[in-house]
């Protein structure tokens, strides 16, 4: 999903985007007509996220893994995060563009204050040292020059590129290194990266957070020692990620294959 020096689709993770969103009232839980799993076989690490309701940006982080064919099992103990400050919007991810058919809730955009909801792979880790040699992903020194666009009139939109090299022609991007520890650690969550649609949300990241009372614009935030765990177990191209409400969770678990 980048060009000039890193593409958020193709090597990226960071649990951020002004327009409207439609809200449910409440979560509909019922079941899921047939649907095919979006996690392949070959995804054997996963990583849910869910929150109570659609407009919540308190949620629990649980982890598991799997053998080719076997069940999923639960690895750690659930930690809690924050999402979003508008709680969720379906996203562009492994289960399609927006909301699988006949699912309620409201559509990720650009600059909602909405994570998006749906399953997605998780990419690249950038960070402010020099290496991590403990994580097994991908990983990017976040020098000053790296920004990740999020104006969607943007030819690098949703994408990380260094003004280094690259022709500034945005209005807007977010700072990888910034001037606080919000990215220390950030891993690239692969929404909206193929194809990359204008203004349907863009820089999701797995970050530090500021506090258990704070959401986020739009990525997925935790403490940096939690975060660090995640990102020591985490393996490339074979985690999933599953961030749903409650409702739309217990709607799809039987047809996505998900653990109870």
């Amino acid at each position: 999903m980048w060009k000039g020096l890193v593409s958020v689709g193709a090597v990226l993770l960071l649990v951020c985007s002004s327009g409207a969103c439609r809200r449910d009232a409440a979560p509909n839980s019922k079941a899921a007509p047939a649907l095919p799993t979006p996690i392949d076989a070959d995804k054997t690490q996963l990583v849910t996220v869910v929150t109570d309701d659609w407009n919540r940006f308190q949620a629990t982080l649980r982890r598991y893994e799997r053998s080719q064919g076997k069940a999923w099992k639960a690895v750690a103990a659930p930690v809690d995060v924050v999402l979003g400050r508008e709680g969720y919007g379906w996203g562009h991810g492994l289960h399609g563009g927006g909301a699988p058919a006949n699912r309620p809730g409201p559509i990720k955009r650009e600059g909602d204050g909405r994570s998006p909801a749906g399953v997605f792979k998780i990419g690249t880790a950038y960070g402010y040292a020099a290496q991590r040699d403990e994580m097994l992903l991908p990983y990017v020194h976040a020098n000053s020059a790296l920004r990740c666009v999020d104006d969607p009139k943007s030819a690098h939109y949703n994408r990380i590129v260094s003004t280094a090299d690259t022709a500034v022609d945005w209005k807007s991007a977010e700072h990888m290194r910034r001037e606080d520890a919000l990215y220390e650690i950030a891993i690239v969550v692969e929404h909206n990266t193929q194809p990359t649609i204008p203004d349907a949300g863009s820089c999701i990241f797995i970050h530090v957070w500021r506090g258990p009372d704070s959401g986020m614009t739009g990525c997925t935030a935790m403490p940096l020692g939690t975060l660090e765990n995640l990102a020591r177990w985490l393996k490339p191209g074979v985690a999933a990620l599953v961030a749903l409400p409650r409702g739309e969770y217990d709607a799809l678990r039987v047809a996505w294959q998900l653990p109870d």
